[in-house]
């Protein structure tokens, strides 16, 4: 006699499975677009034609690395999920999915706490199923193996185009320089104009705060389409590009996982190649500018040395510090005072300012930080300072 037993229908056995699939290219080559379009098609025509599937998406992130977390898609995918709105996630391979171990763990782990099982095609592995992490683990580790190596190729690719004096430069960040037909540095006119424009001015004494300020008022446009300020002043007038030549291999990236770049301080080799393309500034303007960046810079260190109020007053209306100035330099009414530094920087829309005349507040004889505020009693100006400390404990 034959006994079988049959298995009672539950009402979950008796639903469909709602199921999603991940997919995701790292660059946004044609190739890859391709290949993208062909996995959204695949998964798409395969949930819908399995009868004990629901469809619910194909999420989607382009030109994406596998070594991060938080991909958009990937995040909306995981937010459906904890929603309640996902039982079975279908993904190409464990790289497409993510090529860092530790992610792949942690998110797999993540869904199996929700009872979502993610069904990875390439390796024929269930995230749910009994071997499912210990395979995972092992897989996933080739993955990002594999990251690595790739990492490693391209450095290797980048150095030796850099030996041979190759490098890539981005002209849509880049004021005064355009690409021709093969990829060449070409000047472009009307932007070149304002670069000179910049070091003339900085030349004749304005610096890098009166430039900006000159700019944003005459409504000189930047090749971002955002305001000037000093900073964007001064890595103009220190570019070296600007007199022909291009030091390459400006950033390195240290960890291929999380793929953030750093600014090398000679950490890694760099490549410095005089004339390689057509120069907007002379090289004598060039070096007279950057004789006139070292005098301001040491000037500044001196003056900062040597004041000690320096870091001390703050203006009431902003809280900003004041900044040691020299008003109408070198002419008979000539005055120093201690202005605003952010409406030095940002102007009267930013802070209505406070200023005070150095002889004025050095005879106080300040040792800590202290508020200046301006008062008018009668049309003429006076001042009260007030201890930071003792507002703070107020």
């Amino acid at each position: 006699m034959k006994v079988t037993i049959i298995q009672p229908k539950t009402e979950n056995s008796l639903l469909k499975k709602r199921v999603c699939a991940y997919a995701r290219v790292s660059s946004l080559s044609n190739s890859q677009g391709e290949s993208l379009e062909n996995q959204v098609t695949y998964f798409k025509d395969k949930i819908k034609s399995t009868p004990e599937y629901e469809f619910v998406d194909v999420f989607v992130d382009r030109g994406i690395t596998g070594t991060k977390g938080d991909r958009p898609a990937f995040q909306e995918m995981l937010t459906q999920c904890r929603e309640g709105k996902i039982d079975i996630i279908l993904v190409k391979s464990i790289s497409r999915f993510a090529r860092n171990t530790t992610i792949v763990l942690e998110y797999v782990r993540q869904l199996k706490l929700m009872g979502i099982d993610v069904h990875f095609e390439k390796e024929n592995l269930r995230s749910l199923s009994k071997d499912g992490e210990l395979m995972l683990t092992v897989l996933s580790s080739f993955a990002e193996e594999e990251s690595r190596n790739i990492s490693e190729n391209m450095k290797w690719t980048i150095k030796r185009k850099f030996q041979r004096g190759e490098g890539y430069i981005n002209v849509k960040r880049f004021l005064g320089y355009d690409k021709d037909e093969y990829g060449d540095l070409i000047i472009n006119p009307e932007e070149a104009a304002i670069v000179k424009r910049i070091f003339q001015e900085y030349l004749s004494g304005n610096g890098s705060y009166t430039i900006a300020k000159i700019f944003n008022k005459e409504g000189i446009p930047t090749v971002t389409g955002s305001k000037w300020d000093d900073n964007t002043i001064l890595n103009i007038l220190k570019n070296e590009k600007y007199k022909g030549d291009a030091l390459l291999q400006k950033t390195y990236t240290p960890n291929y996982l999380d793929k953030k770049k750093k600014r090398n301080t000679g950490q890694v080799e760099s490549y410095y190649i005089e004339e390689n393309h057509s120069a907007i500034i002379s090289r004598d303007i060039w070096d007279k500018v950057h004789a006139e960046l070292q005098r301001r810079k040491k000037s500044q260190i001196s003056n900062q040395a040597r004041y000690d109020l320096s870091g001390k007053l703050i203006c009431s209306k902003c809280g900003s510090k004041l900044k040691h100035r020299i008003w109408n330099s070198g002419k008979p009414s000539q005055k120093i005072v201690w202005q605003c530094s952010k409406y030095i920087k940002e102007g009267k829309d930013a802070c209505e300012g406070t200023v005070i005349e150095d002889a004025l507040i050095t005879a106080l004889n300040i040792k800590e930080e202290t508020i200046v505020k301006e008062c008018l009693v009668d049309g003429k100006k006076y001042y009260t300072y007030t201890s930071k400390a003792d507002c703070s404990n107020n």
